[in-house]
């Protein structure tokens, strides 16, 4: 969504001196070469380190999730594919009809039981679960070119904010996120620079526009595609299931076929363009699809 401008970095005290006066250290201090050359070596690898947080910075990442989670997530895998790998559409189980207890809206479209085992198995939480799995069998029903898998709406919730959980958030039965979620003010400063387009009434901020809600919506995105996904008649981007539901109606109009890598690519960089981004989405959707299964064959 936004691109971080790369700081200016201090040049360490040391590494930048001229080649002469650094041959003139090792001959008249032999005896302190080996210390030398250990501190050139830490010098060098630090800056490479910071250099590589700037790539990321520079890249978007940032912006990905409120607060910079997306950053943190992103330098806690430092194994992650190189390349966007296609991730498979993991089907969910739906509710019994008539089954007791089903929660409103499109979350009672998931099996309880089933939402249970996915949600152990992923350390996502169960409500979580039923909201992107119901969110998920409505649109396999409704555009079923589409092609939109649960792993894929769970991937973008992690990244964006922790399934929901940022900041010391908690999802109601209802779908209601408690307290609410909202971005960083962008303001251009290390993301982009999107005025204020709603007056505060989405975002809360009558100043500039924040992404809003546990799957950051900005407001324009929200105004397009957001509508009720819990079953209560109003439309509310710090709802779950509606916040869900808005992000699977903006992913399938923007990618079209999410079967195919082009397709799922096209809807990934519609939310955030940033090639790390993609990557990590990507990782996640494939790793949840991977859960799934195993979860699914152990019974």
């Amino acid at each position: 969504m936004a691109r971080r401008r790369q700081a200016k970095r201090r040049v360490p005290r040391g590494v930048a001196r001229p080649a002469k006066r650094r041959a003139k250290r090792r001959t008249t201090r032999p005896g302190g070469r080996g210390i030398q050359s250990r501190r050139s070596r830490r010098t060098i690898v630090v800056g490479l380190a910071a250099l590589a947080v700037v790539g990321l910075l520079v890249a978007g990442v940032f912006a990905a999730g409120p607060l910079g989670e997306a950053l943190r997530q992103a330098e806690q895998a430092p194994d992650a594919p190189a390349t966007v790998e296609l991730p498979p559409l993991s089907t969910a189980v739906a509710a019994d009809p008539g089954a007791v207890g089903r929660l409103p809206g499109l979350a009672g479209n998931t099996n309880v039981a089933w939402a249970t085992r996915m949600a152990a198995a992923t350390n996502v939480s169960v409500r979580a679960i039923q909201s992107y799995a119901g969110v998920a069998l409505a649109k396999q029903t409704e555009n079923p070119t589409c092609h939109l898998g649960w792993n894929t709406l769970a991937a973008v919730g992690s990244v964006e904010s922790g399934n929901g959980t940022h900041g010391g958030s908690s999802i109601a039965d209802d779908g209601t996120v408690s307290p609410p979620i909202y971005g960083i003010a962008l303001d251009g400063v290390g993301v982009d620079n999107i005025p204020d387009s709603d007056g505060g009434a989405i975002d809360g901020d009558a100043s500039i526009d924040r992404a809003v809600g546990p799957l950051q919506l900005i407001p324009e995105a929200w105004r397009n595609w957001g509508t009720d996904g819990s079953g209560d008649g109003v439309a509310d981007p710090q709802n779950f299931d509606d916040s869900v539901l808005a992000t699977a109606n903006y992913l399938c109009h923007a990618g079209g076929d999410l079967s195919t890598l082009a397709g799922w690519e096209r809807a990934i960089a519609a939310y955030n363009s940033a090639t790390p981004y993609a990557l990590k989405v990507s990782t996640a959707a494939n790793t949840f699809a991977v859960t799934a299964a195993r979860t699914d064959a152990a019974g």
